[in-house]
């Protein structure tokens, strides 16, 4: 608001305490704090007060149409918004709404069909995987307990331990 820095800051705290003296200084300076506030809430009121009155007057309106006067590009791209809305509101009595309704019942066919599909599919492997479950617990029930199971290599690096 001042713009004053540190140093000016300084030279006022010294001249406010060789003229009012160390006993003062904090009154003083609790005052001036006040004073300070006040005057901010009061800039702060008055700010708010003008943009409500420029809200009133449609200013705002003003300076929305200004913009898109002077933007030539967003002003396109509302049309082409426009035009893209014209052309997906369409009568449903009319042959698009027609191919429209037949292709949503198409869409949604498909879309039950893959989720049948995948379920099916989804059950299969859970009953490929539970009869996996039970092969593996029976062989483990049928090998005697004092036997370890021997560790099975697969690939190049056992067929190479082999001839060792």
């Amino acid at each position: 608001m001042f713009d004053l820095g540190f140093a000016e800051l300084l030279v006022i705290g010294i001249v406010a305490l060789i003229v009012v003296g160390p006993k003062d200084l904090p009154v003083l300076f609790r005052n001036v704090g006040r004073f300070m506030g006040k005057a901010r809430g009061m800039a702060r009121e008055f700010s708010r007060a003008m943009n409500e009155a420029a809200d009133d007057a449609g200013v705002k309106d003003m300076a929305k149409t200004f913009k898109s006067a002077t933007n030539p590009v967003s002003s396109a791209m509302d049309g082409v918004k426009d035009a893209a809305k014209s052309m997906t509101d369409f009568d449903p009595d009319s042959e698009t709404g027609k191919l429209a309704k037949e292709r949503a019942e198409a869409r949604k066919k498909i879309e039950a069909s893959a989720a049948r599909k995948a379920a099916e599919r989804k059950a299969r492997e859970a009953a490929d995987a539970l009869r996996k479950a039970d092969e593996l617990e029976a062989s483990m029930q049928d090998a005697p307990a004092d036997a370890a199971p021997k560790p099975v290599a697969e690939g190049p690096a056992a067929e190479g331990n082999d001839k060792a």
